[in-house]
């Protein structure tokens, strides 16, 4: 008893410890998990004088649990023995002749002196203590009454924790388990010695492997995620974030409301011009402002019969000297195009030395570009021309 005792104060203080970590996934309803066991017990010793080995049976089981933290965990459990032998000298008629129904805590080591990492590991190493009743069936037709007794069970779970979920736990469990004392009798004959506490004699050795299911959590896993705590001065800097962005959010709202105004002022503008009457240009096109020369094929030459064109240009712009004049020179579809980009370029300059050269106009006054093929005309031969625009 002072064992169980022990084991319930390390359990507390474990418990006490673990409570001061800060996780995610700590509600009632988390960490709950499912496990199906089963295996082999063997007796130490028996009145019948069976060796170590012969007594070994079949034993299945389950058990229900709660984590509690990652350290600390609680549960309940059941396991049957199957009849395949006597411990007693008195065989039982029923499949199961011992059954054990109790409740467990359960230690991670592991996390208890190399701390949470905010995963299971792979492999984890448990202890395990608990007590509970322990019942042995026996056949009434010899009047034998069935035995129950108070026992206690001491051991380790070797956890392997499977997937990246670690939703699945696959665990060898090896324990032993005492009958504490009992009301077991054959006749009300105590020779057997239910009444002995932790004697040797009434252990019993457990080896069950098991599998478990983890149901999953409020945080979206299977286990306890850790959540970083901050201390004062992380959470003064954040309060002091938080402040600078509610004064920048309400510079923000001043600059919104004076360009909101800006807008508006801006809106009745556009409004109140587009009230103004509308006023009407008249715009005359003087079609002697523009004049043209034509040039024979893949030549630059001004003939003859051209020269009145350009001799008439002279005239207005020495009417006017304000006014300017722009040369284009352009050239038909012969050719290819970086021929005929040159050949206008070379007849916009025949025009304008012309201008300059012949008539005595300024050269600041004429300015010349070609601009390569057109299609002014439909006519082809009337596309080989350069084109003079008077801007007065």
């Amino acid at each position: 008893m002072k064992k169980a005792i022990l084991l319930a104060a390390v359990a507390l203080g474990v418990c006490t410890s673990q409570a001061q970590v800060t996780d995610a996934g700590n509600k009632f309803s988390d960490n709950w998990s499912f496990t199906l066991k089963g295996g082999g017990v063997f007796a130490k010793k028996t009145v019948t004088g069976e060796d170590f080995l012969k007594t070994g049976r079949g034993i299945v089981g389950a058990e229900i649990r709660k984590q509690v933290t990652p350290t600390f965990g609680i549960g309940v459990e059941g396991e049957w023995s199957v009849n395949t032998s006597s411990w007693t000298g008195v065989k039982s008629g029923n499949v199961f002749d011992h059954q054990y129904v109790g409740a467990f805590g359960a230690i991670n080591l592991m996390n208890l002196f190399a701390s949470y990492t905010g995963a299971p590991r792979v492999f984890e190493i448990e202890a395990v203590a608990g007590a509970g009743w322990l019942h042995s069936y026996y056949p009434h037709t010899q009047c034998i009454h069935d035995g129950n007794s108070f026992a206690t069970k001491v051991g380790l779970n070797l956890n392997f924790n499977l997937g990246e979920a670690k939703a699945w736990t696959f665990s060898l469990k090896p324990a032993l388990l005492w009958n504490m004392n009992g009301d077991v009798s054959l006749d009300k004959i105590s020779t057997l010695g239910y009444d002995s506490h932790y004697n040797v004699n009434y252990m019993y050795f457990e080896l069950q492997a098991g599998i478990t299911y983890h149901f999953k959590n409020s945080n979206g896993t299977h286990h306890f995620a850790l959540v970083r705590p901050f201390d004062q001065a992380e959470i003064d800097a954040l309060n002091g974030q938080i402040n600078a962005l509610r004064g920048d959010m309400e510079a923000c709202g001043a600059s919104n409301a004076a360009l909101l105004a800006q807008l508006a002022d801006l809106q009745a503008q556009l409004d109140a011009c587009n009230r103004r009457p509308k006023e009407v240009q008249q715009v005359i096109k003087n079609l002697d402002n523009i004049r043209y020369v034509f040039f024979n094929v893949n030549s630059s030459y001004i003939q003859a019969n051209q020269q009145p064109e350009i001799a008439m240009t002279a005239e207005q712009l020495k009417a006017n000297p304000n006014a300017n004049v722009l040369v284009e020179g352009y050239a038909s579809k012969d050719g290819s195009k970086a021929f005929n980009q040159k050949l206008s370029e070379r007849r916009a300059e025949a025009v304008k030395k012309a201008l300059v050269n012949d008539y005595g106009i300024a050269a600041d006054r004429v300015k010349a570009e070609g601009l390569g093929v057109t299609e002014v005309f439909n006519k082809l031969d009337w596309n080989r021309m350069a084109k003079m625009t008077v801007n007065e």
